[in-house]
């Protein structure tokens, strides 16, 4: 038995597989202690023993967001305290007249020098001074912190001075030590300093989690990191900030798995749940990015290029002051969550918009613990509507108003994710998921002249499927800095020799690891890089690869300008058990009858409802219809046609 675990903003969902059967079921999510959700729900679904539970967690990301990480100091090399609060000198909002950047995550007084300095060749400039590290270990002492980062200049050239400086660390009673020369061995001191000071900030958080976590677990407890691959949990509390977008990565990964299994490649993904929508794009493999930002901090690991928007069915509906109307991103949460739930919500969010325009179910069951409540919703959407209004169709107006204005959020995170990477989103099916993902999917679809679309058979619990399926990942990574015609067959061989051995060493309890290696590479003189294969055809091709990705990207590219490499980086991976496809479900009567739906124009049609779980290999529907499982429904709006193909996935198409 193997159980996949993905813990969101409303509802912890789980996939459970056993003896080659599938089950998925979902709880109510415990924000206060996440790991109570998890525990209650292995209780819930009667898992006594696993080979091994892989989680999808939010932890190190929500310690972000909500600036409740642990109490960190930082320490540099003398004279470079403030790179952290200096940055790029980037203004976040470029027209505002009154810019208020973020506070670093590490304030002033807590940013720490010591005397030494490393040169750009690796060359020792000046040797780290005694005194220097005695001041700071009685200066730490006094200070008390949780945890501590250490950045000194190009010390991912000669570690030892950041090594010396852990040992005082540890000396002056700091267990939790993030070295830049572990966290991110590469070059761009600002991006360094960022990721590693998120690494000592999130630390105690995931390690105290993790503690609480696994003592109630099962079996061995792994965690998703942001590319889609999966750590022990050592490993993660190692080295937290790799898990910082560790669920949004897993619906990539379980996206990617079903769409391969009926035979698509190319996809947009689309992960609508109750707080957020994040979505990515996959032609062929998920974009990868080393250059992103999570809470407006700068985080320069290797993730999955993943854009999020604060549009999720419990985004909160409200008119500002000037009467326009707002979705998000404030969101019910799971408590008290949306008004429709029951539980003490009075705002009107999208799930009890969706539930008022008939495309939920009146009274379904959400996870089999939540009974929706249509009067509930009426009443929550009714605060949009002016006093005197409140007739039916005034609230079916609102009602729309709402998901209109969500679905334009989407509808701009999903042009960020494909048109601004050089994608044409029509040559993409997208793929909906998430409890929400299918109920918009069609909407969205036509304003990206998307002509296909397929919603998985568990479309809730994706990401919970995607962390079983992503491979054990580690990274490494060595800063190159040099012309492509010096990369020569033994100068590769001296970069990724010692990172190889390394990483077989890192996996040895599994098994020989699939190595694969990559260069990040630039023109001279441009800021920024693109990840290249390096493969059989050596420098040149990977060079010619980059030349072809410029240009995809953005629109230009000067095979006859002098190329350089700046960074080799190698990608471990021993894969999971693969996961057989689930037989489809056996064709039964999906007839439930009809509900009132009201259509984007404000028609209101009698429509069928359907059973999901009856919907066998080869059935074929005309929208409108509102197709039901427990743990999404999908929206089959007019002018679209769903069939079932042989993996039990529906797939939509535009009618001609």
């Amino acid at each position: 038995m193997r159980v996949g675990v993905d813990v969101g903003g409303t509802f912890t969902d789980f996939v459970v597989i056993a003896d080659g059967e599938l089950r998925v079921f979902k709880v109510p999510s415990t924000p206060s202690a996440p790991e109570q959700a998890v525990v209650d729900g292995l209780r819930v679904g009667g898992i006594a023993s696993a080979e091994a539970i892989v989680h999808g967690s939010t932890v190190a990301t929500n310690a972000l967001l909500e600036r409740r990480g642990a109490r960190a100091v930082l320490v540099t090399t003398a004279g470079f305290r403030d790179v952290l609060e200096i940055g790029r000198q980037n203004r976040p909002a470029l027209y505002e007249l009154e810019p208020e950047r973020p506070a670093p995550l590490i304030p002033r007084d807590r940013r720490l020098e010591v005397t030494e300095r490393v040169g750009a060749d690796g060359g020792v400039v000046t040797p780290i001074d005694q005194a220097s590290l005695d001041r700071l270990e009685a200066r730490v002492r006094r200070l008390n912190p949780a945890s501590a980062a250490v950045c000194l200049l190009f010390s991912f050239l000669h570690p030892d001075h950041e090594r010396a400086v852990r040992e005082a660390l540890h000396r002056a009673g700091v267990e939790a030590v993030s070295l830049s020369s572990d966290v991110l061995p590469e070059y761009r001191e600002f991006e360094r300093t960022s990721t590693t000071v998120v690494d000592a900030y999130v630390a105690p958080v995931v390690a105290s989690y993790l503690r609480r976590l696994e003592p109630a677990m099962p079996g061995p407890l792994w965690v998703v990191q942001s590319n889609g691959g999966v750590l022990r949990s050592i490993e993660a509390a190692e080295a937290p900030v790799r898990t910082v977008l560790s669920g949004p990565a897993a619906g990539v990964v379980g996206a990617q798995h079903v769409a391969r299994a009926s035979g698509i490649s190319n996809i947009a993904t689309l992960d609508m749940g109750g707080t957020s929508t994040d979505v990515a794009v996959c032609p062929g493999e998920p974009l990868r990015t080393t250059h992103a930002e999570v809470a407006g901090l700068p985080v320069a690991i290797p993730m999955t290029d993943i854009h999020t928007v604060g549009a999720g069915g419990g985004s909160i509906a409200q008119l500002d002051e000037a009467g326009a109307l707002r979705v998000g991103p404030r969101s019910a949460g799971a408590l008290p969550g949306p008004a429709a739930y029951g539980r003490g919500g009075t705002e009107p969010t999208v799930t009890d918009a969706n539930l008022v325009l008939g495309r939920l179910a009146p009274d379904a069951a959400l996870g089999d613990r939540v009974h929706l409540d249509a009067a509930q919703a009426r009443r929550a959407v009714g605060r949009l509507v002016a006093d005197g209004e409140h007739s039916d169709a005034a609230l079916r107006r609102a009602a729309l108003a709402v998901i209109a204005v969500a679905n334009a959020h989407m509808d701009r995170a999903l042009r960020v994710i494909t048109l601004e990477r050089g994608f044409d989103p029509r040559d993409f099916t997208l793929l909906p998921f998430g409890g929400a993902g299918p109920m918009h999917c069609c909407e969205l679809a036509e304003r990206l002249e998307i002509e296909q679309v397929l919603v998985p058979p568990h479309p809730g619990v994706l990401s919970a499927l995607g962390a079983l399926t992503g491979a054990h990942t580690r990274e490494y990574t060595a800063t190159v800095l040099d012309d492509v015609h010096a990369l020569t067959p033994d100068r590769l061989e001296e970069l990724f020799g010692p990172l190889e051995q390394t990483a077989r060493d890192d996996l040895a309890p599994s098994r020989e690891p699939r190595l694969q290696r990559l260069l990040d590479v630039r023109y001279v003189g441009q800021s920024f890089e693109l990840s290249v294969p390096l493969g059989n055809g050596g420098v040149p091709e990977a060079a010619r690869l980059f030349h072809e990705r410029h240009h995809q990207r953005y629109a230009h590219s000067r095979p006859d300008a002098p190329v350089e490499i700046v960074v080799a980086r190698l990608v471990a991976s021993v894969p999971q058990p693969s996961i057989a496809p689930s037989a489809p479900a056996a064709a039964g009567d999906p007839e439930l009858g009809t509900t009132q739906a009201t259509l984007a124009d404000g028609t209101v049609r009698d429509v069928p409802l359907l059973s999901r779980h009856d919907l066998g290999v080869g059935f074929a529907l005309e929208g409108p219809a509102v197709v039901t499982q427990s743990d999404a429904t999908t929206w089959v709006a007019p002018g679209w046609r769903a069939t079932v193909d042989p993996q039990g996935a529906m797939i939509l198409r535009r009618a001609t």
